[in-house]
């Protein structure tokens, strides 16, 4: 092959890649396949966009097709040829400037009212404040059951990696950080908002249908940054009050002998930072969220955030491991797990050894402000492969 014809190689290669790169049949954070009111108010700014773009293409490359045929040089090429020189046109210059403004302003128009749309608060009758938090390395999710806390209060309910939704409602959000900044993405729901320390910013989101619709952080935000996931369920009207239902009802304690076995161990090594919630418990293992907090205030938790994920109904959940695991794995491809088909070989691995599955950084060290030594992320306890037997057997009774 000549050496003229290696660039015309390469980009054919290079669009080659770029065109295989885009196809897939399972895309779950394709953000062309909208399923709410908000994705689809940014598909259709998109595609007006996108429109728009391809004309001024067609346009500016046609108009450089057409002057390059049309002024090409013919006959013969002497080196004391010199095209003739013209200065100006009015007409064209004023052409150029005044037609870039008019398409702005078209462009501009929509996607300032679609920003403001995505941000307003949302109508509709859905009356639960739900607040998202991004820590290192995964989401947490707090409800206000009709929005009757005061600031600082425990919530109703906390989730970790799952949001729950009555499908068909637009629901207004409240985004913050627990550490550093994080960025929230459901794409199939809405776009990206990021989530600022010490800040509180408004956002929305909306499922048309009921489904598990997957997300992912995407603000760089340390060392499993990548698999920082997070996925929101979305439930018919009645199906949602029943979630909630459950999810303000303490966990029962196990009869089965391994799970209780799996119970002490959970007590005694795993609840220093974790909360399962159950009637009539004290600390970490208390009836509601706001003995949980004294408890807390009494023994600090050991991480930077403050904050590990509430296990009170862990079992009920679609994920684990900010998203990257199933627990129940999905058979017959509707997104929901069949609860016959529990992913015991994936958690066992986790409790066995977190950071072969997600980097982090549990070493507790000295953190500015504190004088408690706090680490990032799940540390390697070290447990037996009978204390783990045990323990998935307690953790598969927190429905």
């Amino acid at each position: 092959m000549s050496r003229r014809r290696w660039p015309q190689m390469l980009v054919l290669l290079a669009v080659v890649v770029l065109v295989a790169t885009g196809c897939a049949n399972d895309a779950p954070l394709d953000t062309l396949e909208p399923k709410g009111f908000f994705s689809e108010k940014i598909d259709g700014l998109f595609n007006m966009v996108f429109i728009v773009a391809i004309v001024v293409f067609v346009l500016v490359q046609g108009g450089i097709l057409f002057i390059a045929g049309k002024y090409r040089h013919k006959g013969e090429y002497k080196e004391d040829d010199f095209p003739a020189q013209v200065h100006g046109n009015f007409t064209l210059e004023v052409g150029w400037t005044i037609l870039p403004a008019v398409i702005l302003a078209v462009v501009t128009v929509p996607t300032l009212a679609t920003l403001f749309t995505l941000t307003d608060e949302p109508d509709g009758d859905f009356n639960d404040c739900i607040t998202v938090y991004g820590q290192q390395w995964w989401w947490a999710y707090d409800y206000d059951v009709g929005c009757d806390g005061a600031e600082g209060d425990p919530p109703d309910i906390r989730t970790a990696t799952e949001m729950v939704i009555p499908a068909g409602e637009q629901i207004g959000l409240k985004i913050a950080s627990r550490d550093v900044i994080h960025s929230f993405w459901i794409p199939a729901l809405n776009g990206k908002r990021d989530a600022v320390p010490n800040r509180v910013t408004n956002w929305n989101t909306h499922a048309n249908e009921p489904g598990i619709y997957l997300g992912q952080c995407t603000e760089f935000c340390g060392l499993s940054h990548g698999v920082m996931r997070m996925h929101v369920k979305a439930l018919s009207a009645d199906d949602y009050e029943a979630w909630k239902v459950e999810q303000m009802a303490p966990a029962a304690v196990p009869t089965d002998e391994a799970a209780l076995r799996g119970r002490e161990v959970f007590q005694a090594q795993c609840a220093s930072c974790h909360t399962v919630r159950e009637e009539g418990g004290t600390g970490n293992a208390s009836a509601s969220y706001a003995e949980v907090a004294v408890a807390r205030e009494t023994s600090p938790v050991p991480l930077v955030n403050g904050m590990a994920p509430d296990l009170t109904h862990f079992a009920g959940r679609e994920r684990f491991l900010a998203g990257l695991e199933e627990l129940y794995f999905d058979i017959d491809g509707d997104g929901f797990g069949e609860r016959d088909q529990f992913n015991r070989v994936a958690l066992e691995q986790w409790l066995r050894n977190p950071l072969s599955i997600k980097e982090m950084a549990p070493d507790p060290v000295e953190i500015p402000g504190s004088d408690i030594p706090k680490g990032r992320g799940m540390p390697n306890l070290n447990l037996s492969e009978t204390t783990i037997d045990d323990l998935v057997e307690y953790l598969r009774t927190l429905e």
